[in-house]
């Protein structure tokens, strides 16, 4: 080795050897400990999913019992108007309590509003209820074999635990095709669709912050934030130039898109190497779609120079990720 432009000297082969199986014993010694954080995070996540798993079935349990007697209230509402209404044709001039009774209770709006109100009751037991399954699925456990699933009811369960940052400033739109039941983990694909649409509500949520500060001119002349979700069944060949059958997830949205940067910083934490280094919920996706399911997990940018080239997505720029999962 040069140790200056003069000078050179020659290396111990013994001091070498030495140091190379201490950089091995160092890098056994970190490969252990992110496996250990990795179990330890792995259980954490296991203890997590079965206690919001218990939270949503006792949640379900007394929605159970709202949503069972609401129909019986329903018949006997609607029973005792009847009775009331019998009794004001049989006696038309009822005495002076009842009158006074009558006006007090307010028994024609009694008679409006009553029906409206079970129907709120009914209405907010439903959302309850499917709030509650939607917690289930996102906790699901997954099995050591995959198991078909509806992907359609995958993502509204997502969508609908991530209505409360859904403001009225972002919009969804679904271009839902026809699937068949896709065989898959559900659980780690729920994290997938979860870590896909929390992005893409933060790059919006974080466009429509900066809109507050522009000309109102400019600000007008943007669209509405949006998130397209598309679903599909593709054909595409192989290496071979035979035709294999793909589902397609499109998750599109209108934001300003990615630098070139950023993108090749995402494509890179999709490598062994950078994956380890830092797991990001991206890196942790591809991981699942491609490791797990044998799929391909794509990211298009129109700021990259690419066109989103889903089929039916109406966006036209923006970020689009594309998962592909095998038909069998």
């Amino acid at each position: 080795v040069q140790i200056d432009p003069q000078t050179y000297h020659l290396l111990d082969s013994d001091a070498l050897n030495i140091a190379h199986w201490q950089i091995r014993g160092v890098e056994t010694q970190v490969r252990y400990e992110r496996a250990q954080a990795q179990m330890i995070q792995s259980d954490k996540m296991a203890n997590l999913g079965r206690l919001v798993d218990g939270i949503a079935h006792e949640i379900l349990d007394p929605v159970s019992f709202i949503w069972g007697n609401l129909s019986h209230v329903a018949d006997y509402g609607a029973s005792l108007l009847k009775l009331l209404e019998a009794y004001e044709n049989a006696l038309p001039e009822p005495p002076s309590e009842l009158r006074h009774l009558y006006q007090d209770l307010e028994i024609d709006y009694l008679r409006e509003d009553l029906s409206r109100t079970i129907v709120s009751i009914q209405t907010g037991a439903e959302r309850l209820s499917k709030l509650a399954i939607s917690l289930q699925n996102f906790c699901h456990i997954d099995t050591v074999y995959p198991k078909p699933a509806d992907l359609h009811e995958l993502l509204d369960g997502i969508l609908l635990l991530l209505k409360s940052r859904l403001s009225s400033e972002i919009q969804v739109i679904k271009h839902y095709g026809r699937l068949p039941p896709v065989p898959c983990f559900a659980g780690q694909l729920n994290q997938v669709f979860m870590n896909i649409l929390s992005n893409a509500v933060d790059v919006l949520l974080d466009q429509a912050v900066s809109q507050q500060f522009e000309d109102p001119t400019v600000s007008q002349r943007r669209s509405k934030p949006t998130i397209e979700v598309t679903t599909q069944v593709r054909s595409l060949s192989d290496h071979s130039g035979k035709a294999t059958r793909w589902v397609s997830i499109c998750i599109a949205n209108n934001g300003p898109g990615l630098p070139p940067q950023a993108k090749q910083q995402i494509l890179e934490s999709f490598s062994i190497k950078k994956r380890a280094l830092k797991e990001t919920s991206l890196a942790v996706s591809y991981q699942i779609i491609t490791a797990k399911h044998g799929g391909k997990f794509e990211v298009r940018s129109s700021m990259c120079d690419e066109s989103l080239s889903c089929e039916t997505c109406t966006i036209e720029t923006g970020t689009e990720f594309e998962i592909l999962l095998p038909l069998l």
